[in-house]
């Protein structure tokens, strides 16, 4: 009778035994197979589309994420902001984003948006490729006694409103590029993608 039930007690610990083993082995099993559906890092610098969380950017502040190995600049802008734009089309060389490559068709208006108070830029200057920082505040700069905030690059002086839109007499000779985007809800956006394009 003791021997049974050693026995059985035996039985339970290496069936249990078993069960724990077979199910950490399917989990190190299961992650290759779960990692071949995420995009490689060949993929991503190679366009694939990128997620951006925006539910924390405060107004008037930037974020950064990467896309085809570039940085991409989000802002959230405030009326302020876009109260300054209208402004400065005499000052601009390509007021109206005319040059078609610069921009989406959804992008040709008079923020470069989607939606007025979210910017979305490629963050390289026209120029040589530098990256242009942002000077948010509205007030007089070294650069340009009438600064209504945007975006300066320190490598050649070249300047840019908080559209993207360079100014005369900077050595860029257009205005910062707005990459294909959509939001895919209030708070998140895909860039890479444009809208139907999901």
């Amino acid at each position: 009778m003791a021997a049974e039930s050693v026995n059985h007690g035996r039985r339970r610990f290496l069936t249990a035994s078993t069960v724990v083993v077979g199910g950490v082995g399917g989990v190190f099993a299961a992650i290759p197979f779960i990692s071949a559906w995420k995009p490689s890092a060949r993929a991503v610098a190679a366009g694939a589309p990128v997620s951006a969380d925006i539910s924390k950017l405060a107004v008037g502040t930037q974020m950064t994420v990467a896309w085809r190995g570039r940085p991409i600049f989000i802002v959230r802008r405030s009326e302020e902001m876009l109260s300054g734009l209208a402004g400065e089309d005499a000052r601009l060389k390509d007021p109206k984003s005319e040059v078609v490559e610069q921009q989406p068709e959804f992008a040709k208006n008079e923020y470069r948006s989607l939606k007025p108070d979210v910017l979305v830029l490629v963050g390289s200057c026209t120029h040589l490729g530098c990256s242009p920082k942002l000077h948010p505040e509205v007030q007089p700069e070294p650069w340009d006694s009438q600064w209504k905030g945007g975006y300066y690059c320190p490598c050649h002086n070249s300047r840019f409103d908080l559209a993207g839109r360079v100014y005369e007499g900077s050595p860029a000779p257009t205005n910062l590029a707005v990459p294909p985007y959509r939001f895919e809800s209030d708070t998140r956006l895909v860039i890479g993608e444009t809208e139907g394009a999901a």
